[in-house]
C-alpha cells in the first residue's frame, strides 16, 4: 500500500538536499536498522513505553486510520556503547496488537526488526524523513524520556516506515538522537 503524507506533513519521501550524504545514508538505509546500528558498537535496548493510547492525529493518514482511535503504542531507546542513539515509536492498531502483530507485545527488550524482517507476508512501505518540530508525537515522547537534557526538535532527524501483513499496519518512526552522528562517523 503506498502512503501520501498530507500536504502540510513535514515528513518527505525524497531526502532534503541539505543533509548530509552520512544523515542521508542513515534515513533512507533499507533492511533492519538495528543490525546496522550493531556494525557501529553493542546495541542495548530499553523499553520506555507500552500502552494502549488513541491514535495521534497528526499520524492518522500513516495507518490510514481514524484520529484518535486505539492504537498499541511501543517506545524505546537503543544505546550504542552505552550513548542513547536512537528513539523509536511503534504502533498498530489496538485490535491488530491482538491479532496479526501480537508479537510486538511479548518483545520485552527484543528489537521489532527480530519479528519483521523472517516473514515473507510483511511488506515495508517506503521511507519518509524529517527534522523534527516540537509539535511532533516522536519529539513530544523523546522529550518525555529525556527531560531537561533533551536536545532542541530542531537537532534531531528521524525516519518512518510502514509494515504491511495482510492489510494490517505497523508504523516504525525512528529519531536519531545527536549523539548518534559522531558515533556513526567512528
Amino acid at each position: 500500500m503506498e502512503l501520501f503524507p498530507p500536504y502540510s506533513s513535514d515528513w518527505l519521501a525524497l531526502p532534503s538536499p541539505s543533509l548530509s550524504q552520512q544523515q542521508k545514508y542513515w534515513l533512507f538505509r533499507p533492511g533492519a536498522l538495528t543490525a546496522g546500528l550493531r556494525e557501529i558498537g553493542n546495541v542495548q535496548l530499553q523499553v520506555v513505553r507500552e500502552q494502549a493510547q488513541g491514535l495521534h492525529s497528526s499520524e492518522a493518514w500513516m495507518l490510514d486510520g481514524v484520529p484518535r482511535s486505539p492504537i498499541w503504542l511501543r517506545e524505546i531507546v537503543m544505546s550504542i556503547n552505552g550513548t542513547q542513539s536512537v528513539f523509536a515509536r511503534s504502533f498498530t492498531p489496538l485490535n491488530a496488537s491482538h491479532g496479526l502483530w501480537q508479537g510486538m507485545r511479548r518483545l520485552r527488550t527484543r528489537p521489532l526488526a527480530d519479528m519483521l524482517y523472517h516473514d515473507s507476508q510483511i511488506t515495508r512501505s517506503q521511507f519518509f524523513a524529517c527534522r523534527l518540530k516540537e509539535q511532533n508525537p516522536l519529539y513530544r515522547s523523546v522529550r518525555r524520556m529525556m527531560g531537561n537534557q533533551c536536545p532542541p526538535a530542531h537537532r534531531m532527524l528521524a525516519r518512518c516506515s510502514v509494515f504491511w501483513r495482510q492489510h494490517q499496519p505497523l508504523l516504525v518512526a525512528e529519531c536519531f538522537l545527536p549523539e548518534f552522528w559522531a558515533l556513526a562517523d567512528e
